[in-house]
């Protein structure tokens, strides 16, 4: 009677999750195994929002396995160690997982890969993440793509509709002693302000599936025009579900194509710029396996020059919690400190504030949100910070500087998500919600802070800076 291990990692589904079919098609007892070691993800270890939910989808998956009469081992050691204790109690010869592909991971993976099976472990790795790896798309050429557009053509060649795995059976789960209690792992951070997390998200493959249909049936029909609008859920929300693996891109895909073939072909408008987004998350891993080095450097080297002002600690805390005195840009911060997620088109407002009105280094801000994201997400994360500061691969040209105030008023012209995010605002007009600075007794009575900067002024600074680099 075989016996196989599963390490989970950012995978914490049982359904079309490759690795662990696998192991329960060819073996005979399963042993899912889930390893916390922080200190082996380099420079990029989970920050406090990301561990909130990974304490919370790792408790739903355990419960997930308990129902099916096995359960998740806990563990917090260092992986080739806890493995080969692992093995050696439970007799197993097997171990399967899904591929990572980050750069430190990727490299961790390897050794583990190698140092196993010169014991004579069998180690087999599987895609559990991605429609295509990061080295299966390349230019004619043979070379990887540096701008989105010729890789999505590609790319969506090669998507076909295909069924997603279904849960496996379990013949016989390997249950060992001396598993770690879930607390022990002291995922949840220490101060209370994820309660507001709490309140917003459910995670666990349940809840992804939840948040799926809803898009499916509400969302996905007017996605072309709602995802740009900040106060509506238009979006899938499935990022911190897709980051955390409770959800597959193959599963998204098969639900939306056979829901969209019920219903009137006008849909097809809407599902093929969200499977264009899927699309940039595919794009972000294929950049940064092919250039490992773009979240500590710039994609384009030419910025390397002095472009950003020295970092500025108060200036970037204001902007960390919301006391710019620009309501896009505050109401933004505030629904990130508050629910761990923000509106994507927010995050390049953000962004593009911090980056060129405040010219302070894409890094500061990358960082705040690799912390307090629940998508924190490397690749992802890496590609949107550069892309808007101009240095990364298919970038915002230089001179696109997004301007909170217009993009306020064409995309929440009432002001409804301002309102939600900066109460003392709420009772005040669209008008004057929008640029309260107009109004000084708005902002003495309010307590709303006054711009740190001048919007236009600010923007001719940056666009002086980055035509010096041009030159």
């Amino acid at each position: 009677m075989t016996t196989a291990l599963v390490l989970f990692r950012r995978d914490l589904r049982l359904a079309d999750n490759p690795a662990l079919s696998a192991a329960c098609a060819s073996h005979a007892r399963v042993l899912p195994v889930y390893i916390h070691a922080p200190d082996e993800e380099g420079d990029f270890a989970p920050g406090a929002a990301s561990r909130w939910w990974l304490h919370h989808s790792l408790d739903a998956l355990d419960r997930d396995l308990r129902e099916r009469q096995s359960g998740l081992h806990l563990a917090q050691a260092p992986t080739l160690e806890t493995l080969l204790d692992l093995i050696a109690r439970s007799g197993a010869g097997t171990v399967h997982w899904n591929r990572r592909y980050e750069p430190d991971a990727i490299a961790h993976d390897t050794r583990l890969k190698t140092a196993l099976r010169e014991r004579g472990i069998e180690v087999h790795t599987h895609n559990a993440a991605l429609w295509c790896e990061p080295w299966s798309i390349a230019t004619q050429a043979g070379d990887p793509y540096r701008v989105f557009t010729p890789y999505w053509r590609n790319l969506r060649t090669q998507l076909a509709v295909q069924e997603p795995l279904p849960v496996p059976a379990f013949r016989e789960w390997v249950a060992l002693p001396g598993a770690q209690p879930l607390a022990a792992l002291d995922l949840l951070p220490s101060i209370a302000w994820y309660r507001g997390l709490a309140a917003t998200w459910r995670p666990g493959e349940a809840g992804a599936h939840e948040w799926l249909e809803v898009f499916a049936d509400d969302a996905l029909g007017h996605y072309a025009q709602a995802r740009d609008l900040p106060a509506r859920h238009g979006t899938s929300r499935l990022s911190p579900h897709l980051h955390f693996g409770e959800i597959s891109p193959r599963q998204i895909h098969y639900l939306l194509e056979r829901r969209n073939a019920r219903v009137d072909v006008r849909r097809r408008a809407d599902l093929e710029p969200f499977l264009r987004e899927l699309g940039w998350r595919e794009f972000a891993h294929h950049l940064l396996f092919h250039f490992p080095d773009t979240p500590s450097r710039n994609f384009n080297p030419r910025f390397d020059d002095r472009l950003w002002e020295p970092q500025d600690e108060p200036a970037l805390e204001r902007w960390r919690r919301g006391r710019t005195g620009i309501p896009l840009v505050d109401a933004g911060m505030r629904e990130l400190w508050h629910t761990g997620w923000m509106h994507n088109r927010v995050r390049m407002i953000v962004a593009s504030f911090l980056t060129k009105n405040l010219r302070q280094h894409w890094h500061h801000g990358a960082r705040w949100f690799w912390d307090t994201l629940v998508d924190a997400d490397l690749a992802n994360n890496t590609m949107g910070w550069q892309w808007v500061a101009g240095c990364g691969a298919d970038a915002a040209p230089y001179f696109r500087v997004f301007n909170p105030v217009t993009q306020a008023q064409r995309f929440d012209p009432q002001g409804a998500y301002l309102s939600r995010w900066l109460p003392e605002l709420a009772d005040a007009p669209p008008a004057l919600m929008h640029e309260p600075w107009k109004d000084p007794a708005l902002l003495r009575r309010s307590g709303y802070p006054a711009p740190m900067v001048d919007l236009g002024q600010s923007r001719q600074r940056a666009l002086d800076a980055y035509q010096r680099l041009k030159g």
